[in-house]
């Protein structure tokens, strides 16, 4: 009898390449006809400075869209990070056309002129320990509230784009520094660092791969991470070796949850948590468990709407 856990169903595969892409716009058809045809879902982004996004699907089907992608001249060297998932971690495949692959709203940002010095996981342990490091967390706060790097600063922010503007009143404390920055898969800190280094901060670094390279590199006995680090899909988080966290979604506002949080007498399943509780009123509440019902009798029936999202 064979008693070993059986290997996770899908694979999954957050990608990223700043390039220079005149004519994404007809990318979009072919790459989303490509991926529905092999049962791959998630989402793509497409801008004039390149693609983002995390897809998942069989190990072969994600393996057909990295070579139709490299196959293209200008996503050759596309950065890829890849982890499993037992149950498909998306609903639908979603290919979109926007104004930048990441959100900063700063124009004049190039990562392709500019950008901070990559720093391998093996390496950035000595890096952020180094008492003139400064070392700034690039994420949103509902991101960093399940875990960051020890030592790490909280810029509090609620989008990327809030980011310029706390670098700029908290200017001096960079300045004069090494300053290490970090995100969940690295394209973030592309921009986060060009941004600083616009500014005359020459001494930037940023750790290559982002938390999820360091996660799967890097041993647990060894690792400076605490907790666990945030994913957009429905494994909800990931912990070292990549393995699916503990944390889990409020349906009513999105905000990842510790699972001392689910244990809050706030924390309603699809109605409620203590992020939003005191937020809301008895009428939205209600509303929220009338959806979450309707969800509930979805998955039963096996449709899966993706509301919330």
């Amino acid at each position: 009898m064979n008693l070993s856990t059986p290997a996770p169903h899908f694979r999954v595969a957050a990608l990223y390449r700043f390039c220079r892409l005149e004519g994404f716009e007809a990318l979009r058809a072919p790459l989303a006809a490509f991926c529905c045809g092999r049962g791959i879902k998630g989402t793509l982004l497409l801008a004039r400075e390149g693609i983002n996004g995390t897809v998942a699907g069989t190990e072969q089907a994600v393996a057909e869209l990295i070579a139709y992608l490299e196959a293209m001249p200008e996503f050759a060297g596309l950065e890829v990070k890849y982890s499993a998932a037992e149950a498909m971690p998306f609903h639908r495949m979603k290919v979109r056309l926007k104004s930048e692959i990441v959100t900063m709203g700063v124009e004049g940002i190039d990562p392709l002129a500019s950008v901070g010095a990559y720093v391998e996981p093996d390496d950035w342990n000595a890096l952020i320990s180094d008492p003139d490091t400064i070392v700034v967390d690039t994420r949103n706060d509902y991101e960093v509230s399940i875990g960051t790097f020890s030592g790490a600063v909280d810029p509090q922010t609620k989008s990327f784009r809030e980011f310029p503007a706390w670098v700029e009143s908290h200017r001096s404390e960079l300045e004069g520094r090494k300053v290490a920055m970090f995100c969940t898969g690295g394209i973030r800190c592309e921009k986060a660092t060009a941004y600083v280094k616009s500014l005359g901060i020459d001494d930037v670094f940023h750790l290559k791969g982002g938390i999820l390279k360091y996660l799967e590199e890097v041993p647990a006995e060894e690792s400076l991470w605490q907790g666990e680090c945030f994913v957009f899909d429905e494994r909800v988080s990931v912990s070292h070796g990549l393995a699916v966290g503990e944390a889990e979604l409020c349906r009513a506002c999105r905000h990842p949850l510790k699972p001392e949080e689910v244990l809050s007498p706030k924390f309603v399943s699809g109605v409620s948590c203590p992020h939003c509780h005191d937020a809301r009123t008895e009428e939205d509440r209600a509303r929220y468990a009338e959806r979450h019902k309707q969800v509930e009798l979805a998955e039963r029936r096996g449709t899966h709407p993706h509301i919330g999202g």
